[in-house]
């Protein structure tokens, strides 16, 4: 079976997670090709579907897997190749997204949310599943966290809060974060930006706690990568991060307001050791190669 991946391709790279989704495919013996989305916007999109058609010429496919919402509207442009839409998080929070990633639930012969809220909010009619996006456990390597500190430049001793994001990102609330962090002395907040994928396992190992305050999410994979490597987590309810964390020991829901943020990173530091994460990620069956098995079951549904 071929499939045509069209999603947004930003400095030359896609999101890490549809390239690793995609190798698991792969793994199953899928033939996929990606159609890259360079520009920005409805009609940046729209601009690029004559370059989709010879796309489609060239490769022909037994059908096109969509990532995003407007990846999803472009896709369906044209009606001769079945198209599954993903939905990843953005493109159902936004209300200025979501009028067309709307379109696209309409148009796509099958549609896949990451996370239950999103299903609610999106009210899909046609055919859909609730697929979550998996990580590879093999790029999350339990290592020791002195280690690893040493490793990042660290301070063994010193007492670290790992932030799920960059701080200039809006939908992170970092003044949230900085807010809870006030009311943590001695501790010190990092920003997750300008890390290799490596460096990102390497530091969620060597930090005490992983935090997330957005006020949007889908299925966030910052919250898996953090489970696969037993790092706690405080978060607010956003995406389906409840119901990843749930009964995992060390990891702790919070209110959206700094003093029980900061309590629950308190809580977090005291915990000390490594989290149960990875085992729960395994029992919930998030792993990629699992996870392909269930987007193979889409593909052979809509192929027909």
């Amino acid at each position: 079976m071929r499939v045509l991946i069209i999603a947004r391709n930003k400095n030359g790279r896609f999101a890490p997670f549809i390239t690793e989704q995609v190798k698991a495919l792969e793994n199953e013996g899928i033939e996929c090709r990606y159609y890259s989305v360079l520009r920005n916007g409805f009609w940046g999109y729209l601009w690029q579907f004559p370059g989709l058609l010879k796309a489609i010429h060239s490769f022909h496919p037994n059908l096109i897997h969509a990532h995003y919402g407007l990846c999803g509207v472009l896709a369906n442009l044209q009606r001769r190749v079945p198209v599954v839409t993903t939905y990843h998080g953005s493109d159902i929070n936004a209300p200025r997204v979501l009028r067309f990633s709307k379109l696209a639930i309409r148009l796509s012969r099958f549609n896949i949310f990451v996370s239950s809220k999103n299903i609610i909010m999106a009210k899909p009619t046609g055919q859909y599943s609730l697929i979550p996006c998996g990580i590879s456990l093999n790029d999350y390597s339990i290592i020791d966290r002195s280690y690893a500190r040493q490793e990042m430049g660290l301070i063994p001793d010193g007492k670290y809060v790992l932030f799920a994001g960059a701080f200039d990102n809006p939908v992170k609330n970092a003044r949230l974060a900085m807010q809870a962090m006030e009311k943590v002395p001695g501790v010190k907040l990092i920003e997750l930006k300008g890390y290799s994928r490596e460096q990102v396992a390497t530091l969620m190992q060597a930090v005490n706690v992983l935090l997330m305050t957005s006020f949007t999410e889908g299925s966030p994979q910052v919250i898996k990568e953090a489970m696969a490597c037993g790092c706690p987590i405080v978060s607010v309810d956003v995406g389906d991060v409840k119901d990843l964390i749930d009964g995992v020991d060390g990891c702790y829901l919070s209110e959206r307001e700094p003093k029980s943020i900061a309590d629950c990173i308190n809580r977090a530091i005291a915990f000390s050791g490594r989290t149960m994460g990875r085992e729960v990620i395994i029992e919930k069956k998030l792993t990629n190669d699992l996870i392909a098995k269930q987007i193979l079951a889409v593909y052979h549904r809509v192929s027909k």
